[in-house]
């Protein structure tokens, strides 16, 4: 540096230090709403070092194997329906926990799954079967709906993420 460029300084013109006081916490910026899933946001379960999730999905592979390949006869039914409620209860549970806390957007799977129950539950109450599939569309459209609504709210605006 030139001395034409330096300033001189002068008793008098020095700026006085400011006086800091405590410091403001730095607030954390709200995130924008993304489409894309961090794996660290993924909820957990309130079982969460335990992998009850996932054991249960092994275990209704299992008996699906067992009942596809081993066993026959009735028992052969009771290994099958076991593990698909098996399977069907663990991904649900999966399946509402990430939905409602606006990790990952499972609209159409939670709207098929109520949809199923209706028409189960029609058919057990001895509703004529050509009424179930209207009523079964009707429910699937507006349970979609209402997932992505629930879905949006909670995600911070986007209405599904991958």
């Amino acid at each position: 540096m030139g001395r034409r460029s330096r300033k001189r300084e002068t008793a008098g013109s020095r700026p006085r230090p400011r006086a800091r006081g405590p410091a403001a916490p730095l607030a954390e910026a709200p995130r924008a709403a993304t489409y894309k899933a961090d794996r660290a946001d993924a909820p957990q379960p309130a079982w969460a070092p335990f992998p009850l999730t996932e054991l249960c999905i092994l275990l209704a592979i299992v008996l699906l194997a067992l009942g596809f390949f081993v066993a026959g006869g009735d028992r052969r039914i009771v290994l099958l329906a076991g593990g698909i409620v098996l399977v069907t209860l663990a991904a649900g549970e999966l399946a509402i926990r990430e939905h409602f806390a606006g990790y990952r957007s499972h609209s159409s799977l939670l709207a098929g799954i109520v949809t199923i129950l209706l028409a189960v539950v029609l058919r057990v109450a001895t509703v004529p079967a050509a009424v179930i599939p209207p009523l079964a569309a009707i429910a699937f459209a507006v349970g979609l709906l209402a997932f992505r609504r629930a879905f949006a709210r909670r995600s911070g605006g986007v209405s599904f993420r991958a």
